[in-house]
């Protein structure tokens, strides 16, 4: 079967290996076809060769794992040994292995759920982070009324602003240095901020501060405390980003006088949020389409990976398909 390995920084190669076998799957486990991926933002350390802290990626062997780093996947399942899953279903959630770019994927079948058959896998795929965004919402309480702000506005940023919108916020402000005027307008953004997030808060005044600020950028020190420094006294930071470092200094000083709270954490209860995520999508009817920009073929991994690596305002969200 085919599947991709990354070869050098950069460099995908198109290999063949062999087709797992269904009669090897654990309790818990599923095979599938591979039907659809996301790219994620947490897939390009390893794309560009930079040791990242996404499991399995030791720095040094990541060339051995086929199908790395793919973990958001839409799939049919060939095989099943969980009791949720059956043949024939089609399947969105994670490729548990974060080596989901494969003609074949097992996965964790907590890690994944049914979701409405008229969506097109492209579009289904998008399910897995709405589904994180979803979770990290609710982690965050009410919002009626709050100011919010996102520092990111890349496709996890952008779904931030949208669910956060849809959850009664007063006003959002999204910031990226990326020109997101247009786009942001449609995903809920009452103010977009074309600047970094440490040019934007130079500028922020004590009444300009957000009662809860989401740092959605990940992979750098710095936007952290750039959170920190933008959300108004008792507010809550939340950390989404992924982190490459293992410790991340603080102001203790900001989060001590101004009363903060700091949140974060990995999406836990899976299969729930990727039925909340299907709910929310089809209330929201032309959320995922308007959030899929690009579309790649399976055979075009190279090219949708050297374009989620490049500024773009027109892009948001990039699948590749079976």
């Amino acid at each position: 079967m085919w599947a991709y390995r990354l070869t050098a920084p950069y460099r995908f190669d198109r290999i063949e290996v062999p087709e797992p076998d269904p009669d090897g799957l654990r309790d818990g486990q599923v095979l599938l076809r591979f039907l659809a991926a996301g790219v994620c933002g947490s897939d390009l350390p390893g794309f560009r060769g930079t040791q990242g802290r996404l499991p399995g990626d030791t720095g040094v062997s990541t060339c051995e794992i086929p199908g790395f780093p793919i973990h958001e996947i839409a799939g049919e399942v060939i095989a099943s040994r969980h009791p949720q899953h059956h043949p024939g279903d089609r399947v969105v959630g994670w490729a548990s292995g974060f080596d989901g770019l494969q003609a074949r994927v097992t996965a964790d079948g907590d890690g994944l759920a049914r979701y409405d058959a008229a969506l097109e896998p492209r579009h289904a795929v998008a399910l897995q982070p709405l589904a994180c965004v979803l979770y990290a919402v609710e982690q965050l309480g009410d919002l009626t009324g709050r100011r919010v702000a996102v520092i990111g506005q890349g496709s996890i940023g952008l779904l931030f602003s949208y669910v956060a919108k849809a959850a009664g916020a007063a006003h959002v402000t999204g910031v990226d240095p990326v020109d997101r005027e247009l786009v942001g307008k449609e995903f809920g953004v009452d103010t977009v901020v074309r600047a970094t997030s440490d040019r934007w808060i130079r500028h922020l005044g004590a009444d300009d501060r957000a009662d809860v600020v989401i740092e959605a950028v990940g992979h750098q020190v710095a936007t952290l405390n750039h959170a920190i420094e933008a959300t108004a006294f008792g507010g809550t930071v939340f950390y989404f980003g992924v982190p490459d470092d293992d410790s991340y200094p603080i102001n203790m000083r900001a989060m001590l006088r101004n009363n903060l709270t700091l949140k974060s954490g990995v999406t836990l209860d899976r299969r729930r949020m990727l039925a909340r995520a299907d709910a929310f999508a089809r209330e929201h009817s032309d959320l995922l389409t308007r959030y899929l920009t690009h579309t790649f073929g399976a055979d075009e991994a190279q090219a949708a990976f050297e374009l989620a690596c490049r500024p773009a305002p027109e892009r948001i969200k990039i699948a590749i398909v079976g």
